[in-house]
C-alpha cells in the first residue's frame, strides 16, 4: 500500500503566522483573546484555551489588561473602529493577501467602482472585506450566480466594476467568471486575490484524486479551504473521506485500495496530520503479496544448513529411527538404532538451543532421530533429533496456521525485512512489518526473547510466515477491555509515556493509552511535554475524563499541592511585604512574579509617590523589587502589589497639605489639655 501526502497539507503562510502570534504574546506575558477562533481547528483553539487564550465575539468583550487579536480572515473597518473607541490593545494578524484584498476595494469603491466579490458571503473573510468597501458590492459563489447579478443589475455592464476573489475561493470557478465578465463587462478591472497556496493545494488536490483510490482529507469541518479541497477530491475520486483527526480512520476503507492520497486544509496542524499518517501507515501493513515477496528475499539468505531443514518434507520413513541412548558426554549422545549401527548426535544437533547434554540426557533414553549421514564400512551414522524434531514442529505450524493458535519461540536473528523465530526447531519469518506492535519499534530489542506469534501465511518449499503484532494488539484488546471495566474518573495509576507530541503526552495505563494534556504536565507554563516528562518513563496519573464511545482517557499528572496558587495560599497574607521579580509592562502596570506561576499587578498609581506616566519609566523588565501586597482574589487569581506603600513616611509626609499637618497638630493640643473629667467620660 502507498501513501501520498500532498507537498502543501497543512498551515499556510497567513494562518501560520496568526497561530505564532498568538503563542508570542501569551509567552510574553500578554493576556491574549482572539476575535472568534484563530484557526477552524478545534484541537489549536482548546490547546490555546489551556493556555488562558479567551475567544471573543465583540472587540468591548475584551478586559482592559487583555490583547485583542485580530484573525487571519481579517475584518471589516469598523471592527477596527470599535475596538479604538473601547480603548482595547490590538494584534493585527490579519493574513497580507487579505489586507492587500482590503486595501484595494479600499482604494476602488472611494474612486466608484461596482465590487464584484468571488466568495462565500458567510465566510468571514469575505464578511471583512465587504467591511471595507465604501460603496456598492456584489457577492457571487458560482457563475450562475454572476449571470443572476448582472441580469438584476444590467447597469453594471457599463459602470466601472473592480473583481476581487476570496483567498480561498476555488481557482478553476474564478477562472471560468473571470472570462465570463471579460466578454460582458468592457469596464471591469480584474485583480487576481487568490492566494498562491491555496491554488497550489487544490491543484495537488486534483493531481492526487486521478492517481490515487482513496483520498483523505484533514481538517476542521467548519473551514472553507478544506470543505473546497474535499469538493474537489470528491470530484474525482468516489473514496474520498473528511476527517480532523486519526481517531476517524476507518480500515474498511482500504480494503482494496492501492494508492491512498492525504491532503490537508491550512488550518490543520502538522502534529495532527502526522498522527493521521501514523495511523494509516499501521492500519495499512501489508500481510499478502509483500509478505511473500519479503519472506522469499529472506529465505534465499539461508545457510546451507537452513536449506536442508527446508527440504524435510523429502524425507521417507526410511531416514527416521529411533535410538537408544548407550552414552553420554559434554559434547556427544551416543544411540543404539540396530542394524549393527551405532549412531551418534552432537550437541549442535541435539536441540537448536544451547543445552546441557549431561542434563539433559541419560542413558537408556529412547530418542527420535534422523539419519544425516551413514558409513555401512564403519558401522556408524551422524544423527539429528533437533531435525526429526522439526519434522513434527512443521505438522503443528501447518496446523496452527489452520486453527489461529498462538504459537511460543523465540527470536535468533534479525535479518534483512523481518527477523526469523525458531518454534520446536521450525525456522518461522517474521516480517518487520508484523514483528512489533509499532513500526517505529526496534527489531533489534526482539533478539534472544521469547515470542508469541500466529502463522498468518505458508510459503512455498516449507516457508512459513508469522505475525507477532497480531497477538500483540489481541492481548491489547483484552487489556483495554479489563481497563474499560474497572476504570473510575479519580483512580490514580502507574503508566508509561509511550509518545509525545506537542500538545501533551501519550501514556500506558495497563494496555491502554491515555493523554495528558500539555497544561495538565505542569503548573507553570511549558512549550514542550519533553521539558517535564520523556518517553518510557513510569509516572503516576490520575483520571480526568473518560469518553467510553470514543475510548478517550483524559491524563492528570500535576498535583493538587503543587499548585502554585495553593502555595501561595498558605504561604502570603494581605500587608505582607514580598520581594518580586518584574517580568511584564502593561499600559496600567506591570506584572511582578511573586512565585513561579503566581503574579501580582502593581497598578501605575501603587509605582511611586509621584505622577507616573508609564511604567516604564521607574521599572525594568527583570528588576527585583519590595512589595506589598494590598489585596488578593483567589477566585480571579488575582493579587494587588504596590511599591508605593512601602516608600519612606517622610516623602509621602511632603505631599501632605500645610492646613492638613496644622489641623492634625492642633487635634494633639486639644487632646492633651482636654480635662481629666472629660477624659474619663
Amino acid at each position: 500500500m502507498e501513501i501520498t501526502l500532498a507537498k502543501t497539507a497543512g498551515f499556510c503562510f497567513g494562518v501560520n503566522r496568526a497561530v505564532q502570534m498568538v503563542f508570542d504574546l501569551v509567552e510574553d506575558g500578554e493576556q491574549v483573546c482572539t476575535l472568534g477562533p484563530i484557526i477552524h481547528n478545534s484541537q489549536m483553539v482548546e490547546t490555546l484555551t489551556q493556555k488562558g487564550v479567551r475567544v471573543v465575539n465583540l472587540p468591548e468583550e475584551a478586559q482592559p489588561h487583555e490583547t485583542l487579536v485580530i484573525r487571519s480572515h481579517g475584518v471589516g473597518k469598523a471592527v477596527y473602529d470599535m475596538a479604538k473607541n473601547v480603548g482595547v490593545k490590538v494584534c493585527d494578524a490579519t493574513c497580507p493577501f487579505v489586507s492587500k484584498i482590503h486595501k484595494i476595494v479600499a482604494e476602488q469603491s472611494s474612486l466608484g467602482d461596482t465590487i464584484l466579490i468571488a466568495g462565500d458571503e458567510q465566510h468571514h473573510e469575505v464578511i471583512g472585506i465587504i467591511g471595507h468597501c465604501v460603496g456598492d458590492y456584489y457577492v457571487f459563489d458560482s457563475i450562475e450566480k454572476l449571470e443572476k447579478t448582472l441580469e438584476n443589475h444590467p447597469e453594471l455592464k457599463e459602470k466601472s466594476i473592480s473583481v476581487v476573489s476570496q483567498t480561498t475561493f476555488n481557482a478553476k470557478k474564478c477562472e471560468n467568471a473571470q472570462i465570463f465578465l471579460k466578454k460582458v463587462c468592457t469596464n471591469a478591472k480584474i485583480f487576481d486575490t487568490i492566494c498562491n497556496a491555496t491554488s497550489t493545494r487544490q491543484s495537488e488536490a486534483q493531481e492526487l484524486a486521478r492517481t490515487n483510490d482513496v483520498m483523505v482529507v484533514i481538517g476542521g469541518r467548519h473551514s472553507s479551504n478544506t470543505a473546497k479541497l474535499f469538493d474537489v477530491c470528491a470530484s474525482l475520486c468516489t473514496s474520498t473521506h473528511l476527517i480532523e483527526t486519526a481517531d476517524e480512520l476507518q480500515a474498511d476503507w482500504f480494503l482494496k485500495a492501492n494508492k491512498v492520497g492525504v491532503v490537508a486544509g491550512a488550518s490543520t496542524p502538522a502534529g495532527i496530520i502526522k498522527e493521521v499518517i501514523k495511523t494509516m501507515s499501521e492500519i495499512l501493513q501489508p500481510v499478502d503479496e509483500q509478505i511473500e515477496e519479503v519472506a522469499q528475499k529472506s529465505f534465499e539468505e539461508m545457510t546451507d544448513e537452513e536449506a536442508f531443514e527446508a527440504s524435510l518434507n523429502s524425507l521417507t520413513g526410511e531416514q527416521k529411527v529411533c535410538g537408544t541412548v548407550v552414552a553420554v558426554n559434554a559434547s556427544e549422545i551416543t544411540v543404539d538404532i540396530g542394524r549393527g549401527v551405532t549412531g551418534y548426535v552432537s550437541a549442535d544437533e541435539y536441540s537448536s538451543e544451547s543445552v546441557d547434554l549431561l542434563s539433559e540426557v541419560k542413558v537408556d533414553d529412547k530418542l527420535n532421530l534422523i539419519i544425516m549421514k551413514i558409513s555401512d564400512q564403519e558401522g556408524t551414522a551422524m544423527l539429528s533429533k533437533r531435525r526429526y524434531d522439526a519434522i513434527a514442529g512443521w505438522d503443528n505450524i501447518v496446523a496452527a496456521k489452520d486453527s489461529g493458535e498462538v504459537l511460543h519461540g523465540v527470536v535468533r536473528d534479525v535479518i534483512k525485512g523481518g527477523v526469523v523465530v525458531y518454534s520446536n526447531n521450525v525456522r518461522v519469518f517474521i516480517p518487520a512489518s508484523q514483528a512489533t506492535a509499532s513500526r517505529n519499534d526496534s527489531l533489534e530489542d526482539l533478539k534472544g526473547h521469547e515470542v508469541d506469534f500466529r502463522i498468518i501465511e505458508i510459503g512455498r518449499g516449507r516457508r512459513a510466515i508469522g505475525s507477532i503484532r497480531s497477538v500483540l494488539r489481541e492481548a491489547r484488546k483484552e487489556a483495554e477491555e479489563k481497563v474499560w471495566a474497572s476504570i473510575a474518573v479519580g483512580d490514580r495509576i502507574t503508566g508509561t509515556v509511550k509518545s509525545l507530541t506537542n500538545y501533551g503526552a501519550f501514556v500506558d495505563i495497563g494496555g491502554v493509552d491515555g493523554m495528558v494534556h500539555i497544561s495538565e504536565l505542569s503548573w507553570n507554563r511549558i512549550k514542550n511535554p519533553a521539558e517535564v516528562v520523556a518517553v518510557g518513563d513510569e509516572i503516576e496519573v490520575y483520571v480526568k475524563a473518560l469518553d467510553a464511545d470514543k475510548k478517550k482517557i483524559s491524563l492528570g499528572y500535576k498535583k493538587a499541592e503543587d499548585n502554585p496558587w495553593t502555595i501561595f495560599q498558605n504561604n502570603y497574607n494581605v500587608d505582607d511585604v514580598v520581594t518580586v521579580k518584574i517580568v511584564s509592562m502593561t499600559t496600567y502596570g506591570a506584572f511582578a512574579r511573586i512565585i513561579p506561576g503566581v503574579d501580582g499587578l502593581v497598578h501605575i498609581s501603587q509605582i511611586a509617590n509621584k505622577h507616573v506616566a508609564k511604567p516604564q519609566d521607574e521599572l525594568t523588565v527583570g528588576q527585583e523589587v519590595e512589595a506589598k501586597i494590598t489585596a488578593i482574589d483567589l477566585d480571579k487569581k488575582r493579587v494587588s502589589l504596590s511599591i508605593r506603600a512601602l516608600l519612606p513616611e517622610e516623602a509621602v509626609a511632603e505631599e501632605t497639605p500645610v492646613e492638613e499637618v496644622a489641623t492634625e497638630e492642633a487635634t494633639e493640643e486639644v487632646a492633651v489639655e482636654a480635662p481629666v473629667e472629660e477624659a474619663a467620660e
